[in-house]
């Protein structure tokens, strides 16, 4: 005799059955179990006499079973193999196979009217027996499985004529195929036919009887980290259960992560559904044939390199009614999926449990994407194309697969759709569109598509919540990670249109200066290299398309709409609310200290147009940034402000006094020439460029006293780079004209009068100073007597700097210098290059000294012993030096890169 398995009863018995282990082994450990236990309490009229249990263990082969313990004498087990003998060939809609069944086992069921059941929850503190497997169910949306799924759900009244056969495979899901349904595992409680109270002390026996009396089952769900749980879930009967980290209704915690397998080899089987006694048994395990097969996941369906056998026709995703991992199979435990169409099932064997896991979600991912795909296509109403897309980015945010397609193909098919701009010109739907994809771009970049409608949403509504809200981390990404706009003008154009709408809200300012300081970070430096230069790329070409639109206006003698989204008695055009708005950027970018060096380089250029540069209130606004720039105190910063090369012009001869556009009366270049003039530019070059381009300049400030331009004033007339009488006279005159002028002029006289007194003939040929010597002690030294005849001067081991070099430039007959292992710098090597002509032997190993004062050296053709031992010397810079140093004899580069 044949014993058939129901399927209701496989279907109700797999509810209470936990999903196996994603590796498919036991465990042990101190982990907190939450443990589910479903008692169902019922009279038996027909026989008292015994008490019957049940309870839910793993074998020694890592399968579940159910071991019953009845009080009757006459119960008999029933084997493993006709347990499992025949489960997933079991139609799942057969009515005549569940009367076959209770007639099967008709010698072993007693019928009894049902009774309420009682959920009962216990958490205790051990390992799972088994650990839990993820893994996704998908069903079609029929009356079939509905009708199944509410007979499962029902457990307050309902009874179950079918056996409680225990079932082989992981339950398919009874929802419909919702992408958000589909990653959660759920146990499902049932009610069966009722009997005597169950014993559970009883349940180690070693019968395994299929019994109608519902069982208390212990089911494991998953780890937890805390035992309780709301008191409305104990009542909680017709819905399932899902519990998470926490005790609390949630989707379970984050599994193992897989790639997309698009084709690969596989083991086949294709069972019909049995309907007779002869199919039955043709479609028994014993008689099953397995074939091999490259598969193909496509577009559409699933399809075989070799079209022979059970593959000989693709299977089309739109056929599938169910796809759902076998929990278990056969006493070999092979690592099955099952494929449920219309009059049949496929099966697809994998080698183990971590490859089968990675088919069934990729099966399901194409699956999901194939309906999304035809439904968005065919939907014409707003409200159910957002409704769609919500499912398709929970199903792809939520998926365990872990692949580029994963994103960028819910991204492509989103830009299809924003083809369609009819679609999204109402701002409610703008809006909840932009909410619904912005999960999808965290850690993509936009499209094209995407960004043309963020933008027309920025511009249509500036005002909008979702600005600040959903595009802002798009804003960022964009800064943080983009290298090349002029590949991506799109995202450029939207990250203009993107700050242009937060500078339209409620105190702009104050908003544009928190999204500067979100994309700087809260530290002291910000750590990504690419934000500046992207937000400075993006004000740039900004402010390049205002002043052309102001140029194509007037070229079509046209007025600008100066009233237009602008408040009641402003007389700022469109136009210079925008440029207004991008100068904002720059102002408080350049109040962080890591990023000034950066932004002097970008600026140093002057990467404006010169309509730009011609408009007053552009220059006036942007002052302070230059400002800040010019007046830093590192070199890398406040040498931005000269010419970029020679012949061109930058920050320092735009905001000079002379200039048309100068809007302070010359106090922002004041502040320049001050900074320039106490660090590296107090050299003859400097000093003679100013007075070539800007001597007016530095006479009108030298008369509104300003101390900086009569320091300069004075240092031309010291080192005697004016030689015209009357241009002397006039600086003199200039100097003696205020208070402050005549001071510095007096003390010019008093360091004349003591140079021709040092520089007389006479006193030592030959110099050294103590190993402690400072620049003061220099100075002091210098400061009485001749050194006219000094040729030679070692400051080896003391701690003198570059300050003293403008000591050193008063011993013209220097021929012999020893720095080794001082402080001197590239301002010193600048400014005695300048002065000390006649220098043939120079030591500078061990300074700090780079190329960019070696290079100054290039001047000083009676060189001919040069030291630069263990200095930052580049093989580059030591090439060039050789080619202009022809008397150049000996030199030491050793522990350099030109070594």
């Amino acid at each position: 005799m044949f014993c058939f398995s129901s399927p209701f009863g496989r279907r109700d018995r797999s509810q209470f059955e936990a999903p196996a282990s994603a590796t498919d082994t036991t465990g042990t450990g101190d982990a907190p179990t939450a443990v589910i236990m479903v008692e169902s309490a019922t009279t038996n009229s027909g026989d008292t006499k015994g008490d019957e249990s049940a309870q839910e263990s793993v074998g020694a082969d890592g399968r579940k079973e159910v071991r019953w313990k009845k009080g009757k004498k006459n119960s008999q087990p029933i084997s493993d193999s006709s347990r499992n003998c025949d489960d997933v060939s079991t139609s799942s809609n057969s009515s005549s196979n569940n009367s076959r069944s209770n007639s099967c086992n008709k010698d072993n069921v007693t019928s009894a009217p049902s009774a309420a059941a009682t959920v009962t929850l216990v958490v205790n503190n051990t390992e799972p027996d088994v650990i839990p497997e993820t893994h996704r169910s998908y069903q079609s949306n029929n009356s079939k499985n509905t009708n199944h799924h509410n007979s499962q759900l029902s457990i307050s009244g309902s009874t179950s004529s079918a056996s409680d056969n225990t079932s082989t495979m992981a339950p398919p899901s009874s929802s419909t195929s919702s992408a958000s349904s589909t990653r959660q595992s759920s146990v499902e409680s049932s009610s069966s036919s009722s009997s005597s109270n169950c014993d559970s002390s009883s349940a180690s026996s070693d019968s395994v009887i299929p019994s109608p009396v519902s069982p208390t089952v212990v089911t494991t769900i998953a780890p937890v980290q805390q035992t309780t749980l709301p008191t409305s879930l104990l009542h909680t009967t017709s819905l399932p259960i899902y519990l998470g980290s926490g005790g609390t209704l949630s989707t379970l915690g984050p599994g193992p992560r897989f790639k997309t397998l698009l084709e690969g080899d596989i083991q086949v089987c294709y069972l019909n559904h049995t309907r007779t006694v002869v199919s039955k048994i043709l479609s028994s395990k014993f008689l099953r044939r397995w074939e091999s097969h490259h598969i193909y996941l496509n577009d559409s369906c699933i399809s075989s390199k070799t079209p022979t056998g059970f593959m000989y026709m693709s299977v089309p995703y739109s056929f599938m009614e169910e796809v759902y991992v076998v929990a278990r199979w056969d006493v070999g435990y092979k690592f099955c999926i099952r494929i449920v169409v219309s009059d049949g099932s496929l099966l697809l064997q994998a080698n183990n449990a971590y490859t089968r896991d990675q088919w069934f979600h990729s099966i399901i991912w194409k699956k999901n994407i194939f309906k999304y795909r035809n439904i968005l296509k065919r939907s014409t109403r707003p409200e159910v194309i957002l409704k769609e897309l919500k499912g398709l980015v929970d199903f792809a945010t939520t998926t365990p697969l872990q692949d580029e397609c994963v994103t960028h193909v819910p991204i492509e098919i989103v830009s299809e759709l924003l083809v369609e701009e009819d679609l999204w010109s109402s701002r409610a739907s703008s809006e909840e569109l932009i909410s619904i994809i912005a999960p999808l771009l965290d850690n993509n970049p936009p499209t094209p598509e995407m960004c043309h409608f963020f933008s027309r949403h920025c511009v249509s509504h500036p005002r909008s919540p979702i600005v600040a809200d959903k595009l802002t981390p798009i804003a960022h990404r964009i800064l943080k990670h983009n290298v090349d706009f002029s590949k991506s003008q799109h995202m450029r154009h939207f990250v203009q249109d993107y700050i242009r709408a937060l500078y339209s809200q409620n105190a702009g300012e104050v908003v544009i200066q928190k999204f500067v300081s979100s994309v700087h970070g809260p530290g002291s430096g910000c750590p990504h290299p690419r934000v500046l230069p992207n937000l400075v790329a993006v004000c740039l070409a900004a402010i390049f398309s205002n002043f052309e639109e102001r140029r194509m206006l007037a070229r079509l003698n046209e007025t600008p709409n100066s009233e237009k989204d602008l408040g009641e008695g402003t007389e700022e055009t469109i136009h210079e609310k925008e440029l207004q708005c991008y100068v904002t950027v720059f102002l408080y970018a350049s109040e962080y200290d890591d990023w000034r060096p950066v932004l002097a380089q970008l600026l140093q250029p002057i990467p404006f147009p010169s309509d730009a540069l011609a408009h007053e209130p552009f220059i006036r606004r942007f002052r302070p940034v230059m400002e800040r720039i010019g007046t830093d105190a590192r070199c890398s910063s406040h040498q931005m402000v000269q010419a970029v090369r020679k012949g061109k012009e930058g920050w320092f001869h735009v905001y000079c006094p002379s200039s048309p556009v100068c809007t302070d009366d010359g106090q922002t270049w004041g502040h320049m020439l001050k900074t320039l003039l106490h660090c590296c530019c107090r050299c003859k070059w400097f000093l003679s460029q100013l007075m070539k381009k800007q001597l007016g300049a530095c006479l009108l400030l030298a008369l509104r006293d300003h101390s900086a331009a009569q320091e300069a004033l004075c240092l031309m007339l010291e080192w005697e780079l004016i030689e015209q009488e009357d241009q002397k006279m006039q600086l003199v005159s200039t100097l003696q004209s205020t208070a402050s002028g005549r001071d510095n002029y007096a003390a010019l006289c008093q360091r004349q009068l003591h140079l021709r007194e040092l520089q007389q003939k006479g006193g030592p040929r030959k110099l050294t100073l103590p190993s402690r010597s400072t620049d003061a002690d220099i100075a002091r030294l210098l400061s009485c007597g001749s050194f006219g005849n000094l040729e030679v001067l070692s400051l080896a081991f003391t701690h003198v700097t570059s300050a003293c070099a403008e000591q050193l430039i008063k011993l013209p007959s220097l021929k012999y210098l020893n720095l080794w292992a001082t402080q001197f710098g590239d301002a010193g090597l600048l400014m005695i290059s300048e002065h000390l002509h006649k220098l043939q032997v120079l030591n500078l190993c061990e300074t700090p000294v780079s190329d960019k004062g070696i290079a100054a050296l290039s001047s000083m053709t009676n060189l001919r012993k040069l030291n630069l031992n263990s200095t930052r010397l580049s093989a580059q810079t030591f090439e060039i030096l050789k080619q202009k140093l022809p008397a150049l004899q000996e030199f030491d580069v050793r522990y350099t890169e030109a070594w």
